[in-house]
């Protein structure tokens, strides 16, 4: 993150889409970029107000989820400052800014899956599973599992993640880990979906990042954003068709379009698919959220 080095602070990683600076032996600053990845591949260009939209939709669900433990301490500029002096001087930084608490990280990505769609669904067409495991034949693009199904993959440092089944991730995490973030996944999941479901979306499937804060499995990182779920208009989903999305679906759609490998580096992206992209991202924060990004930080300084 540009002049990041301004607040003094130990920058401690660079994700695809985060940065990582130290603030003390209990807290650090998550900042999101506009960075755009697919296929974990970060692209050149940036999308504008990404980083704003995740961050205030992982507060928004922080919030919604307010009796399950998580690492989000605040967004709020002002609350940051009172902690990292001269924060509030930096507007870029407004609104795409979490101020978290340390987290011994699972070592899990961990998936809930609603509908089959993206990997699950190539993998289903081809081997009738999904993440090696059974599941019911006959089914579709887009049609809905009896019920949410939950389908780790692995954590990669570079690369791509590896879609496992539950005893191959039993083996890394153990099996009690293992139940407990099977069972807090399933009911986020669960939850979430019949809320998006009363603002005429539907939640196909969502990637949670957990970690245990003193002692507590707690929600960390993102949370429900388009970054790591796929949201569709319910009034547009069709068995066999892929739907309109609110999420970086249509991203990757024309991406495979391209005459790319998928590895780096990345073909360029013109101008209009960024300019929709990020119109695209907006509208989910809007959507979900029934309010205008307008009002989230960082717009009215």
């Amino acid at each position: 993150m540009a002049h990041i080095s301004e607040l003094n602070l130990p920058h401690l990683y660079s994700g695809k889409v985060r940065d990582l600076y130290e603030v003390d032996d209990e807290l650090m600053l998550m900042v999101a970029s506009d960075r755009l990845s697919a296929f974990d591949v970060v692209m050149n260009e940036p999308i504008p107000d990404k980083g704003r939209v995740l961050t205030g939709l992982t507060d928004y669900w922080v919030h919604e989820f307010s009796d399950v433990p998580s690492a989000l301490v605040s967004c709020d500029p002002r609350v940051i400052d009172h902690t990292v002096v001269g924060f509030y001087d930096r507007p870029d930084l407004h609104g795409r800014t979490m101020l978290v608490r340390r987290a011994e990280m699972l070592n899990l990505e961990c998936i809930v899956r609603g509908r089959l769609a993206g990997q699950a669904y190539d993998e289903y067409v081809a081997e009738g599973t999904v993440h090696h495991m059974p599941a019911p034949a006959g089914m579709r693009l887009t049609d809905p599992f009896p019920e949410p199904i939950f389908t780790p993959s692995t954590k990669a440092e570079s690369g791509h993640d590896l879609n496992i089944d539950l005893a191959t991730a039993a083996e890394i995490v153990g099996p009690e880990r293992l139940d407990e973030a099977k069972a807090l996944c399933l009911d986020l999941f669960r939850r979430a979906a019949e809320k998006l479901h009363r603002v005429g979306l539907v939640l196909a499937d969502t990637k949670f990042e957990l970690g245990f804060v003193d002692g507590r499995l707690a929600i960390c990182d993102e949370v429900l954003t388009p970054d790591s779920s796929r949201i569709w208009p319910a009034n547009d989903v069709r068995p066999g068709e892929t739907p309109p999305a609110f999420d970086k679906q249509p991203f990757r759609d024309w991406l495979s379009t391209q005459d790319w490998d998928r590895t780096p580096p990345p073909p360029p992206v013109p101008d209009e698919i960024v300019a929709e992209t990020s119109t695209r991202y907006v509208a989910a924060y809007e959507r979900v959220t029934g309010r205008s990004l307008f009002e989230w930080y960082g717009f009215s300084q």
